[in-house]
């Protein structure tokens, strides 16, 4: 009993090539069979609007920021065994993902979605490429969570979802990004 949202990403002008190259990321993707990923249910082009459709499970819990501006606002914190409850799904997604050699590479807690019943759902993987040769060296993700890896411009792999990761538990700990100069 899940429930699905379609997502439009607009496109630029896209070859055949192009095209055919993201429907099959997104396929990937919706290989990815756990608990703690979202689920992609299928992909298609609609040529009027030039978008990429994703239709896809919805968490109906909202976000891992959202609950942390709420606690801000009520001044108030997760409790250790809650932190512990969300980080350790966190991983669990993670670690299915790279089993299949995708790294998210956006890991933050704008992207952790949560089912009212509390389970953890990684999601928004448009910037996850496939591991090609296991390394990869475009600059894509959120600078408060990215790794001195991409910052230095040096190859990254599944080791920047793990930076990431702990800058999430972080700041479900301190209610603030660990690094934000």
């Amino acid at each position: 009993g899940s429930i699905y949202a379609m997502k439009k990403v607009k496109m630029g002008k896209l070859s055949s090539k192009e095209k055919e190259n993201a429907l099959n990321e997104v396929r990937i993707l919706a290989s990815v069979n756990h608990p703690n990923v979202i689920g992609y249910k299928e992909a298609f082009f609609e040529d009027a609007t030039n978008c990429l459709c994703l239709v896809m499970e919805n968490a109906d819990g909202g976000d891992l920021l959202q609950l942390i501006n709420n606690h801000k606002k009520a001044n108030s914190s997760f409790s250790e065994k809650q932190v512990w409850h969300y980080f350790i799904q966190i991983i669990r997604g993670l670690k299915a993902l790279h089993d299949l050699k995708i790294c998210h590479r956006d890991i933050k807690c704008a992207n952790v979605f949560l089912t009212k019943a509390g389970v953890v759902k990684l999601g928004d993987m448009n910037v996850s490429r496939v591991v090609k040769g296991g390394m990869m060296r475009t600059q894509t993700g959120t600078p408060y969570y990215a790794c001195p890896e991409v910052w230095k411009d040096m190859p990254y792999d599944n080791r920047s979802d793990i930076w990431s990761a702990g800058c999430v538990l972080y700041e479900m700990v301190m209610k603030l990004p660990p690094f934000r100069a």
